[in-house]
């Protein structure tokens, strides 16, 4: 008999999983509690914008080895479309302001020795100031390891670790920021180019890899809130999908891919984040003016990140616990005039659409990610996954999916595979 493999979560981190797990030959089943699939990586049509939109602009860049190579397996990698080269357009917009950082491909870092490839008004001194985030510890706070202050601290280390940590970088748990320039800066611009599903979310990295898993014999089904699990000698012996019971074969495992508080509600005990902090994203029906790059961080205004749809125009505030509470139109106008500002246009305000996840990351802080559990459990075949397990990097698609690829590597370690 096949074994079965029962992942619970639709999300990214449950999606790789499967896909892993379908690819060795495993029945997959994978049961999802909302009405939706993709968690917090989906797109969605939205009546007010009559626009196909993503709830969250989710930039990848090509050192995402994990993403790229999940997109591969799905067929999709060709969806993530960027730059030949590491180029990134920026404003400040406080001085009205525009340059090109340029990141030559090599691991050695020759471009911080061009003035016309660096940050403006910056020395390649400055650059190696941020050497301590490389080997800082996981207890030790960005505020601790450097000096937060200074142009090349506000024209690129704030917009760079406040988009990765989505905490104010101070705060922020200095290993977690190491990882992340260890995996781009570090590795050169080969690692560097940003990758953007221009077509939507979903149609890269959610409907193709559920089409996956149901191609190799498996299913995933919406509106299956898994309640409770039963255990018994050690192992999850059933799970319970609403008045149904699923008895789980000497073989079958579970894969746990769902948000941290849902995880400790079925798994009492369990140690999980408590904290996490709010993203918003708000998308404009707006055609883009032509000299307007596909992506343009912004220092020094409300918006962080403006991102150049063929159909609109939409931006991305990290640490946005402070706007979550503003009201919407309010909120929208004031959008609306920094892209104006950015994209050197004069327009009315377009129909819009406002996204506020509260809960979009768990607090990077060096306190919360202390409380990060592994794939492991005590129950030998029940494993985690998520962002919000311990990666070893802060809340992102690329932890996703590598939380996916473990927990099913521990499955597959359990089978002698």
């Amino acid at each position: 008999m096949q074994t079965t493999v029962h992942i619970v979560g639709a999300g990214i981190s449950g999606l790789s999983a499967g896909v892993r797990l379908a690819d060795a030959g495993y029945l997959v089943r994978v049961h999802e509690a909302a009405q939706q699939v993709g968690g917090r990586c989906r797109s969605y049509f939205d009546g007010a914008t009559n626009l196909t939109i993503d709830n969250g602009n989710h930039l990848v860049l090509s050192g995402n080895h994990s993403v790229l190579a999940y997109a591969r397996t799905i067929g999709t990698q060709a969806g993530l479309q960027g730059p030949p080269k590491a180029e990134f357009s920026f404003i400040d917009l406080a001085v009205n302001k525009r340059w090109k950082l340029q990141i030559n491909d090599g691991r050695v870092p020759f471009w911080v020795f061009d003035r016309n490839r660096r940050v403006p008004d910056t020395s390649p001194a400055d650059y190696f100031g941020l050497a301590p985030l490389i080997w800082a510890n996981a207890r030790t706070r960005v505020g601790d390891a450097i000096k937060c202050d200074g142009v090349l601290y506000k024209r690129l280390v704030l917009p760079l670790l406040l988009a990765a940590l989505n905490i104010d970088p101070p705060d922020g748990a200095a290993g977690l920021a190491g990882a992340i320039i260890r995996e781009t800066l570090l590795a050169g611009g080969q690692a560097c180019r940003p990758l953007i599903a221009r077509d939507g979310l979903s149609s890269v990295l959610i409907d193709p890899a559920i089409d996956y898993i149901r191609a190799k014999g498996g299913s995933v089904d919406v509106g299956h809130e898994v309640r409770q699990l039963t255990m018994a000698n050690g192992r999850v012996a059933a799970l319970t999908l609403g008045d149904q019971t699923v008895a789980l074969g000497p073989d079958d495992a579970v894969v746990m891919a769902v948000p941290p508080r849902s995880a400790a509600a079925l798994l009492p005990g369990l140690t999980v984040p408590t904290k996490f902090r709010a993203i918003v994203n708000a998308h404009f029906r707006f055609v883009p003016p032509p000299h307007l790059p596909p992506m343009i961080g912004v220092v020094n205004g409300l918006i962080e990140w403006l991102f150049a749809f063929p159909d609109r125009l939409s931006i991305t505030i990290s640490g946005g616990d402070r706007l979550v509470d503003m009201p919407r139109e309010e909120l929208a106008r004031a959008i609306w005039k920094d892209i104006c500002a950015v994209a050197g246009i004069d327009a009315e305000m377009p129909a819009w659409q406002i996204v506020r996840e509260r809960r979009a990351t768990f607090e990077a802080s060096p306190e919360q990610n202390a409380l990060r559990p592994g794939a492991l459990t005590e129950w030998k075949n029940l494993f985690l996954a998520g962002d919000w397990t311990d990666t070893g990097l802060p809340a992102t698609i690329e932890g996703s999916v590598r939380s996916g690829n473990r927990a099913a590597d521990q499955v597959l370690k359990t089978r002698g595979i």
